[in-house]
């Protein structure tokens, strides 16, 4: 263990111990005589020294078995073959560690969480809201709007809301679902619905396999979402 020393200490000059790490920066030699540095991971990861587990299971970088080793000895196989030892699973016992390229893993890890960011598109629920009254203008709007959303691959939720006296006459909101419903018919599957919650009138919409995915085209004004 290293510890790079102020200059008033160098000199011979009494100041107060300090060994937290903003003070001392741990570093280990390498049988070639190069330094390999204290690292950290995000997000809890425990990279190298960082880990408490005195004794850990350790694979290689092709997921082989190497078995039960001291951490010490773990890191020292690491560093015998340039490598770091990532904790990939700190709840086992012993906790599981993986001797790797800690810069490698970082960005391999990047991009798998970047790609399940994607496929997650689908599974996003927009909504499109309308009225009993919404005029045909801006029903037609918020029709090819749902369109849209379907030939993209998401779920829309279409919900009718009802003020006041429109309470009495939810037919005339039933209608309009009904309407909806017939003219998407061809882009979408209805996993449930129309049913009344509270009051608003709302059906749940999910893309059909196989509808085209292209979006219909826009009218010059717009107020998708919004209320008529």
């Amino acid at each position: 263990m290293l510890y790079f020393l102020p200059p008033n200490l160098q000199a011979g000059i009494p100041v107060r111990r300090r060994t937290d790490e903003r003070a001392a920066k741990r570093i280990f030699a390498s049988p070639g005589g190069a330094f390999i540095a204290e690292r950290g991971g995000p997000g809890g990861l425990r990279v190298n020294e960082r880990i408490r587990a005195r004794e850990v299971r350790v694979v290689d970088e092709e997921g082989n078995q190497l078995g039960v080793m001291t951490l010490f000895d773990a890191m020292k196989a690491a560093r015998d073959a340039g490598l770091d030892v990532v904790e990939i699973s700190p709840n086992a016992v012993p906790p599981v560690c993986k001797l790797v390229d800690y810069g490698k893993f970082q960005y391999e890890q990047s991009k798998k969480a970047h790609e399940a960011k994607k496929h997650q598109k689908s599974s996003h629920i927009k909504e499109v809201k309308f009225r009993p009254s919404t005029a045909e203008h801006d029903y037609q709007v918020r029709k090819n709007q749902i369109i849209r959303f379907l030939g993209e691959g998401h779920k829309v939720k279409a919900m009718i809301f009802h003020r006041g006296r429109e309470m009495a006459h939810q037919d005339v909101g039933r209608a309009k679902m009904n309407r909806l419903l017939k003219d998407v018919n061809d882009h979408a599957l209805v996993e449930f619905g129309p049913r009344m919650e509270a009051n608003i009138l709302l059906a749940l919409l999910a893309p059909k396999k196989g509808a085209t995915a292209a979006a219909p085209a826009r009218p010059a004004q717009s107020s998708a979402g919004g209320q008529a």
